[in-house]
């Protein structure tokens, strides 16, 4: 928010010192003309210049890029009522084109080195004839007002490559952000998981010895049994819950094994030639950056186990320049991504990804196999510190 305010506050001071500009030409370029002119129709047309110029970028929301026609027609028409009055009004043609100026020096030098030769032949026509002293006050005006243009183009740039920084700053400091709760919340899941493998796991297992022994040494007992019951569910329960809050497979090795084990154990129980491709240069990964592929590499196996009937399976993790993805591509019946009966599944894989800042994309047809596609951005893939 610190970035963004100071942003804001560089580009209102630039937006001043424009206004400084335009209001500085607009006074320079016309009090003479008016002076001579004498007439009121000038002062009304310079006024209506003046406001033109304050509706467009003092009112309202200057223009992001590019020269807003209706700005130009309207400056230009104005512009030319004065210079239809009286031929002196020829440079204020400049102040129209001044809130380019800052930003388009090319455009503003241009102006400039119009205004001075249109100034010269203005005193042409009137006298006949230019002097030197005429001619070297119009260089020094043109000169004078270039470096202007020069030097609040230059500030133009430096504050556009300064906001394009910050921003850049603002989105990195985000991804940093970001990842440091991840590690927070992984770091708080490994505790949960460590801390309910070491009490209520180990009580249930406590538990269901002593009633088990019990029971050989008891005449045979309903509630002695139910009890039994109960603690071996809840015993399952919670080693149930260690192994969401944990995949066991990446605390023995990392995401490339344990997709290669996902595979060898698909071809084991199934009979499904299945196979773990790698592909890219391997980079360290956060343990639920692997943890949430994992998950969705596994629902997306035991979807195939129970719905695809397919032949053969792929998994391939890429590690890309910008890019981690995992594809899990299967030859089986295929489906429609959007019926009900595989929406629940699909969603929270996507979830996933979404709450990482990746996407999940999944491509399939009846009859045509279907690939799911997980890809994390590497912002979210802050790696090992």
């Amino acid at each position: 928010m610190i970035i963004v305010g100071g942003v804001e506050s560089w580009e209102r001071s630039q937006r001043r010192w424009q206004h400084a500009f335009f209001a500085s030409w607009l006074v320079l370029t016309s009090a003479g003309p008016l002076q001579e002119a004498g007439q009121v129709l000038p002062v009304v047309l310079v006024a209506g210049l003046a406001a033109w110029y304050a509706v467009w970028f003092v009112l309202g929301t200057p223009p992001a890029d590019g020269v807003p026609a209706p700005y130009m027609l309207g400056g230009g028409l104005l512009w030319l009522g004065l210079f239809a009055i009286d031929s002196s009004f020829l440079v204020v043609a400049l102040s129209v084109l001044v809130p380019y100026c800052m930003d388009a020096v090319r455009v503003g030098l241009v102006a400039v080195v119009s205004c001075a030769g249109g100034w010269l032949w203005h005193r042409f026509h009137l006298t006949g004839s230019i002097t030197w002293a005429e001619i070297a006050i119009a260089a020094l005006i043109a000169i004078s007002a270039a470096t202007a243009v020069g030097y609040f183009g230059s500030v133009s740039r430096q504050s556009a490559e300064r906001k394009r920084l910050l921003d850049r700053l603002q989105v990195e400091q985000e991804a940093r952000a970001a990842a440091e709760r991840q590690a927070g919340v992984a770091a708080e899941r490994q505790r949960l998981a460590r801390d309910i493998h070491d009490s209520l796991t180990q009580g249930f297992a406590s538990v269901a010895m002593l009633l088990e022994a019990a029971q050989a040494t008891l005449p045979d007992n309903r509630h002695l049994t139910q009890a039994l019951r109960a603690a071996r569910e809840n015993l399952a329960e919670s080693r149930r819950v260690v192994r969401a809050l944990r995949p066991g497979r990446l605390d023995e090795c990392g995401l490339p094994e344990a997709l290669q084990w996902l595979s060898g154990r698909l071809s084991d129980e199934t009979g499904i030639h299945a196979h773990t491709v790698i592909t890219g240069k391997l980079r360290p990964l956060e343990a639920q950056v692997q943890a949430e592929l994992l998950r969705v590499a596994q629902e997306a196996v035991a979807n195939v186990r129970r719905h695809a009937r397919a032949g053969q399976v792929t998994l391939t993790l890429s590690y890309m320049e910008d890019l981690v993805v995992l594809d899990v591509h299967d030859d089986g019946d295929g489906f429609d991504p959007g019926r009900a009966a595989f929406g629940h599944g699909l969603s929270i894989m996507r979830e996933r990804m979404e709450q990482l800042g990746g996407t999940l994309l999944v491509e399939s047809a009846p009859g045509a196999g279907a690939t799911v596609a997980a890809s994390l951005p590497v912002v979210a893939l802050s790696g090992a510190r």
